[in-house]
This record gives structure tokens, sequence and C-alpha cells, in this order.
């Protein structure tokens, strides 16, 4: 597969604001194993294989099991992820597939029981982000396997 266009080269402010959102995001104090376990459930709904190789690098580096990792496509159906885990998975699925989902009121009744009204909002940010990263990198057919780990981390440094 060759890239269709790097959004780096050609839109460098677009994609500097976008860090920005990481930036923030990694600021919030949302868990940095459950940021890693809803970009990558999302990036596996949408087919982003870019972002799948990227977060599960990310993840692996920050000691996440390849059990958790194998698992999160069936996560409803093992008992390795915490409640609070288990609501933000499907509130990550009810937002990465709205378009038939419509964010149902029985996952945000579900979130509510284990974030605050704050920790909603940016899980939601959360989730809309890696959706617009996937979206990105499958339209630009940005190539996958060349990551390496902590590399984001990296720039969010450069952008503080």
């Amino acid at each position: 597969m060759e890239a269709r266009i790097n959004a780096r080269k050609v839109a460098p402010q677009a994609i500097q604001a976008m860090l920005g959102l990481e930036k923030y995001l990694h600021d919030t104090g949302l868990e940095t194993s459950l940021r890693y376990l809803i970009q990558y459930r999302a990036s596996q709904i949408n087919g982003c294989a870019y972002c799948l190789d990227m977060h599960w690098k990310d993840a692996k580096a920050q000691a996440e099991s390849d059990e958790r990792l194998y698992m999160l496509d069936a996560w409803r159906e093992s008992d390795l992820y915490s409640e609070r885990e288990r609501a933000a998975l499907a509130w990550t699925e009810a937002v990465t597939n709205i378009s038939t989902s419509h964010a149902p009121d029985e996952a945000f009744e579900d979130l509510k029981k284990q974030f605050s009204e704050k920790e909603i909002a940016d899980l939601t940010l959360a989730i809309a982000t890696i959706n617009s990263w996937n979206r990105l990198n499958i339209a630009l057919r940005t190539v996958p396997g060349t990551y390496q780990p902590g590399k984001v981390h990296q720039e969010l440094k450069k952008t503080a």
C-alpha cells in the first residue's frame, strides 16, 4: 500500500491542531491504559491498520498485557476488564457507531456510574479524536508498520 497524501507535510497546522487535542487528553487524568483501550477498540471497529499498529505498540510499551489486547474485540465475554473499562468500551462502541447506535441512554447511564461529568466529556472527546485520526489515516492510506512506540509522546512534548 502506498500513502495517498502525507497530511503532516501538506497540512502541518491541521496536524498540530489534532496533536493539541491529544496533549489536552494526555493531561486530563484519564488513565493511560484506558485511553489506549478505547483508541485500540475504536481503531478495530473502524479498521484503521495504522492506528491499530500504533496503539498496540504504545499499549505494550506501557506494560499492557497481550491477553487484554487480544481479547478486546470480545471484551463483553471476558472478565479481564474492570467495570470502569467496560463502561468506557461500551461508550466507545456507541460513539464510534453513532450512525446506528445514536449513543443510547443505557450506555450513558452505565458510564455515569463509573465517571464524573468531566471525565465523560473528556472520554467522549478522546473517542471523537481517535475516530478523526482513524478517518484521516484510512482515507489518506497512511502506511502501517513503521510506527515506533512513544513517538506520539515525543510529539506531544514538542507541542507543550
